[in-house]
């Protein structure tokens, strides 16, 4: 093995016992009974389709871009349907320009800055959150903190890093108060942007960080571990899920269980490349 190689494992070793799960685990020829297998693309079993979620009650009229409250009146979701149209048509720049003066919801009262997302445009990987916090919202960068540095660290043990062919972002771009999860609506009038955002990137393969994040992303009110272990998709796109660094900090056991969703995400990744 080389110096590089030896230099690998080291980091490797360090991340995983940053992640609590020393000793390292090797490679084996044949995976456990117990490791997820990505299931052969071509035989892939889906789930029959949802039907689209409802359209949000409170969100930005159209053409001047003023707050409708709690109106669910033919006008509003005229004007909600509007306005998704033309954000489904905005390129990368005007995107983030209209997410920065954004305000469709209550939580544009609350924020200091909007959170786009970071990485790489062009990206195989997409890893979507559930929502800014207090540091995100100073910063402007999503996964920032301590929720940020395990993300970093289990990016690493899989061979990734942010910018580099991953993108990171979150179902809502603003920071809901309090830290508390998103409420329905205020997902809804961010859905656009999270929608278009995947139509321009293209990737390969996303990764639902946490209970908000898999809702939105599969329409579903099943808990997480039932989804685990399993691919699923959005927009024809294949979808993992697992758990949220910010719960991982909180619930030590589940980051092995964290590390066999990483393990299922990179050969799942594998199998996509290979099938072109």
């Amino acid at each position: 093995m080389t110096g590089g190689g030896n230099a690998r494992n080291g980091r490797r070793r360090e991340i995983l016992k940053e992640l609590g799960l020393t000793p390292l685990w090797h490679v084996r020829p044949a995976r456990p009974a117990s490791m997820p297998q990505p299931p052969e693309l071509s035989q892939e079993r889906q789930a029959a389709p949802l039907p689209p979620p409802p359209p949000a009650a409170s969100a930005m009229k159209a053409e001047s871009g003023e707050q409708v409250c709690s109106d669910s009146s033919v006008g509003a979701v005229s004007a909600l349907e509007d306005r998704r149209s033309k954000i489904l048509q905005m390129g990368w720049e005007e995107l983030e320009t209209s997410v920065a003066g954004c305000i469709a919801c209550r939580l544009c009262h609350s924020r200091t800055r909007t959170v786009f997302g970071v990485g790489d445009q062009n990206a195989d990987w997409l890893y979507i959150g559930e929502g800014p916090g207090a540091q995100e919202d100073a910063t402007g960068e999503p996964f920032v903190g301590q929720a940020g540095k395990l993300l970093d660290n289990m990016l690493t043990a899989i061979d990734l890093k942010r910018g580099r062919n991953v993108f990171i972002t979150n179902i809502v771009k603003c920071r809901p108060p309090g830290n508390r999860e998103p409420r329905p609506d205020e997902a809804q009038c961010c859905e656009p942007y999270l929608a278009r955002q995947i139509e321009l990137i293209r990737p390969k393969l996303i990764i639902a960080l946490g209970k908000t994040a898999v809702q939105n992303l599969l329409h579903t009110d099943a808990s997480l571990g039932s989804l685990r272990g399993r691919l699923h998709r959005h927009s024809g796109i294949p979808v993992i899920v697992t758990y949220h660094p910010a719960y991982l900090l909180r619930t030590l056991p589940a980051k092995a269980k964290a590390w066999e969703d990483l393990c299922f995400a990179r050969s799942t990744m594998e199998a996509l490349r290979t099938s072109g």
